[in-house]
């Protein structure tokens, strides 16, 4: 399942009946990302969980971590999964209203459902009332009730490979594995693997912690189940707190194929809608275009004025990199570094991006829309018509302090 994205759907019988409440709809419309932030991060780690048996399984023996996840991934391929999992953040400062809201909507229990069709949906109780995720092949759809609002982003249409076993794709090999790990080692120190039973199911668990001190982000526990490499326990802890900034548990898990019924959503006809436009296309059906990297060439190609200082707090520039359009600046290599994104702004489409519903900040003049987390922080802003967002795992005064240096 680590091969695959999922998510859940309405009440399964299965699972009980769960009486929802409905939230609090006088809380600013500007508060919707923070739901679309809670679901992102669900879908992430939420692809199955574990049924449990009464007298248990027995954990596999330990073996080395590219052995244990070549074996995970080598199963038979998932067809579908009913799941309860619960979810809790601690990412958001929780002095203002936008960070209650937000510490209510990351804290909640519920079902997910997802099947290899490509379609999925989440169902949460949070402590802001209750969240839906729905989503298929082109549309990933977002209901929060405090806000009684749906969040709405399409999904590129890109070509899917056909799930037949002679086109199925095939699992990494142990030489593609240590690759992979060779690269992740560069930035973070991963412990061997922990045979344990998580959720009832024989599993593996990792920690990797970060090598760079200058980062906000500490470390990353990993559980997955041994025989289908679903993910099991997902927490990511910001430097200097024992509590993770999010974590999520999966307590129950059925491999089956999925009703219909539970893929399907029902929201309230007075919903507000509001479209964050789209997820990049990442995936091209055709061959890829020749990369664009160097600042003479992405600045003659990409249509606007680029901004790229030498360097910002100090940090040289890394890279400059131009896909889809977009512009994308590095400044260092480790999990400090920051990273600016341009792109030419759209005048005529009145499509929001999920930061510009943000509080705003001004920095030298320069109206901000700012996302500040345990993890990083991330400031958007418009100018010359250019849309730009600065991010990193860095607190939000070293992050305004490097701004204006962008113009």
């Amino acid at each position: 399942m680590l091969r695959r994205l999922g998510w859940p759907a309405p009440v399964d019988p299965e699972f009980g009946d769960r009486q929802a409440t409905r939230g609090v709809r006088t809380l600013s419309r500007r508060s919707g990302w923070i739901a679309v932030f809670a679901a992102l991060a669900l879908a992430g780690g939420g692809t199955a969980i574990a049924l449990a048996a009464d007298d248990g399984p027995s954990p596999r023996q330990s073996q080395p971590l590219d052995r244990a996840i070549a074996q995970a991934l080598s199963s038979e391929p998932v067809t579908g999964v009913s799941a309860d999992v619960t979810f809790t953040g601690d990412l958001f400062p929780t002095g203002t209203m936008l960070g209650k809201l937000a510490s209510g909507l990351l804290s909640g229990s519920g079902q997910l459902w997802w099947s290899d069709t490509g379609r999925g949906r989440i169902e949460m109780q949070t402590g802001a009332g209750p969240v839906q995720v729905v989503w298929d092949t082109s549309t990933l759809s977002i209901y929060a009730a405090a806000l009684n609002t749906i969040y709405r982003i399409s999904i590129p249409n890109a070509d899917r490979p056909s799930s037949s076993a002679s086109t199925a794709t095939q699992p990494p090999t142990l030489a593609q594995i240590d690759d992979i790990f060779g690269q992740i080692d560069a930035d973070w120190t991963i412990s061997q693997p922990q045979p344990a039973v998580v959720a009832g199911q024989p599993a593996y668990s990792v920690t990797l912690s970060a090598k760079e001190s200058g980062s906000m982000l500490s470390s990353l526990q990993l559980s997955w189940d041994a025989q289908h490499a679903t993910p099991l326990k997902i927490a990511v802890y910001a430097r200097g707190t024992s509590t993770p900034a999010i974590e999520l548990d999966v307590t129950n898990i059925v491999y089956r194929p999925v009703a219909p019924a539970n893929l399907q959503a029902t929201f309230p006809a007075n919903a507000t809608v509001t479209s964050l436009g789209s997820i990049p296309n990442t995936t091209p059906s055709g061959p890829p275009p020749t990369p664009i990297s160097g600042l003479p060439a992405v600045s003659a190609a990409a249509g606007f004025a680029v901004s790229a200082p030498d360097s910002l707090l100090g940090t040289p520039r890394s890279g400059v990199y131009l896909h889809d359009r977009t512009v994308f600046v590095s400044y260092g290599h480790d999990l400090a570094g920051i990273a600016l994104i341009e792109r030419q702004a759209d005048p005529s489409t009145q499509t929001q991006h999920a930061l510009t519903l943000l509080p705003t900040v001004t920095v030298n003049g320069i109206n901000a829309h700012e996302l500040t987390t345990t993890l990083g922080t991330a400031l958007t802003w418009q100018a010359h018509g250019v849309t730009y967002v600065l991010a990193g795992s860095v607190p939000a005064a070293t992050l305004e302090h490097a701004l204006p240096a962008v113009r």
